[in-house]
């Protein structure tokens, strides 16, 4: 098939094809007038860098997966240079979800924080007349 017939299977554009031709991952096979000739197997691979991609890999950490295709494997996860990528994609994720907790936690507490102050201002609002008038912690105490 030729890029625009494989660019639409893919769901992606000619010039995503090209890029990733510029970059190694999908091979620069050319017909005798030219033209670039592309099937299944690089439909394939095509399909494995997107799903890839929408897991949130970056490109480059699509190779392993795009070689281990390349080389005859059904799957391109079934070789160890791609189960290292899902390793570190893991720890990288763990990661990022320890931090996501923490920054959870903190804007929990000021939340309750807030929440609360908000209730003293409500309660300041009904004191009874000649009650100081409530004021924003911002504001700097007057003489």
């Amino acid at each position: 098939m030729r890029i625009g017939e494989l660019a639409e299977r893919a769901g992606t554009t000619t010039r995503t094809l090209r890029y990733y031709e510029s970059l190694g991952l999908l091979p620069a096979r050319r017909t005798g007038n030219g033209y670039r000739s592309y099937d299944e197997d690089d439909l394939r691979l095509l399909q494995q860098i997107r799903v890839l991609q929408d897991f949130g890999f970056e490109l480059e950490e699509t190779r392993p997966f795009v070689e281990c295709l390349r080389s005859g494997h059904p799957a391109g996860d079934s070789c160890p240079a791609s189960l290292e990528v899902y390793r570190r994609k893991l720890a990288e994720l763990d990661e990022c979800i320890g931090r996501l907790s923490a920054i959870r936690e903190r804007v929990g507490t000021q939340l309750a924080q807030a929440e609360l102050a908000r209730a003293a201002l409500e309660t300041a609002a009904t004191a009874p007349e000649g009650a100081p008038e409530p004021r924003c912690e911002l504001t700097p105490p007057g003489p």
